[in-house]
């Protein structure tokens, strides 16, 4: 694919690739692990819950899933499903 066949977004990724801006994390497994286990959370369906949520904890919470390239639904599943099995623990 030549330079010129590139949509903005994808130009502006190859330069980014271009000016070194790209890094290997050390965590590679760890990670890929993660992202699995959001992709089985968000193609999982076993109860519908509704929740009130702040519009301010929405908000963040939307910005984070979309960081993480996840939906919002799939981030809150997993935060749920990471608590009750003990894996997320309250920070003093």
């Amino acid at each position: 694919m030549a330079m010129n066949e590139f949509d903005p977004e994808e130009q502006d990724i190859v330069e980014s690739y271009e000016r070194d801006e790209w890094r290997s994390i050390p965590t590679v497994k760890e990670e890929l692990q993660h992202y699995k286990t959001y992709a089985a959370n968000t193609l999982r369906k076993n109860k519908l819950v509704g929740i009130d949520l702040s519009l301010e904890d929405f908000e963040k919470i939307q910005q984070k899933a979309v960081e993480m390239g996840i939906s919002y639904e799939a981030l809150i599943a997993n935060i749920v499903h990471q608590f009750v099995a003990g894996r997320l623990v309250e920070q003093p």
